[in-house]
């Protein structure tokens, strides 16, 4: 798997935990929109598209299968956040 594009939208909310929300192309032919930046206690991390349950639990629409693609993922967004980051 490639990651052949990476967008990053800014969210310009004061104190937001969300800081922006990203799409992804893989392999120039696959796309996954809504991909959250979130600041946590730990830092930043990613939250993959997700929606509510009737229950109120929140479930994942997309993920990866593995720690190796997450991190490919990861690391591909939180490359092109701070490149957008630094820009502003």
């Amino acid at each position: 798997m490639k990651i052949t594009d990476v967008r990053v939208r800014m969210v310009t909310k004061d104190e937001a935990k969300l800081k922006a929300v990203a799409s992804i192309t893989i392999d120039e032919c696959f796309v996954v929109h809504d991909i959250k930046v979130i600041s946590g206690k730990d830092g930043l991390f990613i939250s993959m598209p997700s929606r509510k349950t009737p229950e109120g639990e929140y479930k994942d629409i997309v993920h990866p299968i593995n720690t190796e693609t997450r991190e490919q993922i990861k690391d591909a967004i939180m490359a092109e956040y701070n490149k957008v980051a630094d820009a502003e």
